[in-house]
């Protein structure tokens, strides 16, 4: 399939794409979502933050928790997150529960400006795996300024870490400020990286209107029954509006 958007401009990851370039990503959800009925829940961040390593956490939690997740992971050009998260939830998750798009382009793209491809993926693992309770879809790119569509995502978290600086959150950018829920991981380095997470906190809070946010330590697990508890709440609400 071919990318859903290309970019002749160099960049690295923080190149800048502002929140105007998401014509659907700050919209409502209602009369905008497309595809199936099962609950798709977007992972998103920069490149580092923990996207993957808050799925390897999350998902044997949820798991204990009797539902059945699948998971989409973003890569340009390998299958290395998927593959990562496959090894690493072995015994816990099916691997062919598990896929990676190749986005040929920005992975923020494939979300953000023209989901299709990750539609495409969350509709074929849905059909494979009827009994699937909720799609978890990752992605970084394009640094504070990444949004899932509303096409794609019913629920956005979005992850940013300690060990990027406590100025983060002032920093704002569309995840930070209006997604559903926002992660501060990696707060176990704090005191090696001279950050503040007290700080950290009150700059998100006051910038996020009462939007939930949580802390995690992803490989002690700190903070992901709470991130879980919020998906959870997330997938019910939107179970029942496709009951109602």
């Amino acid at each position: 399939m071919a990318p859903p958007h290309q970019h002749t401009h160099p960049h690295q990851d923080g190149h800048a794409h502002g929140a105007e370039d998401d014509p659907a990503g700050s919209a409502p959800m209602s009369g905008r979502r497309s595809g199936g009925t099962t609950p798709r829940i977007g992972i998103g961040g920069p490149v580092g933050s923990g996207k993957t390593a808050l799925i390897e956490a999350l998902v044997p939690v949820l798991v204990a928790d009797g539902h059945r997740p699948v998971v989409v992971t973003n890569d340009i050009f390998t299958q290395e997150d998927a593959e990562h998260a496959r090894a690493a939830l072995a015994g816990t998750l099916d691997p062919a529960r598990i896929v990676g798009v190749e986005t040929g382009s920005c992975p923020h793209t494939a979300v953000r400006d023209d989901p299709t491809m990750n539609l495409d993926a969350a509709e074929e693992l849905t059909t494979r795996f009827p009994d699937a309770d909720m799609v978890l879809i990752e992605s970084g790119g394009d640094n504070l300024t990444l949004t899932f569509s509303r096409a794609l995502a019913d629920y956005f978290v979005f992850i940013i870490d300690v060990g990027e600086g406590d100025k983060i959150p002032r920093k704002r950018g569309p995840g930070i400020t209006g997604s559903d829920l926002l992660v501060i991981n990696k707060i176990d380095i704090a005191p090696h990286v001279r950050a503040s997470v007290q700080v950290m906190e009150r700059d998100a809070r006051a910038v996020r209107e009462g939007r939930p946010l949580a802390f995690t330590n992803c490989h002690t697990g700190e903070g992901v029954r709470e991130v879980a508890d919020h998906i959870v709440r997330a997938v019910l609400r939107q179970s029942a509006v496709h009951r109602a």
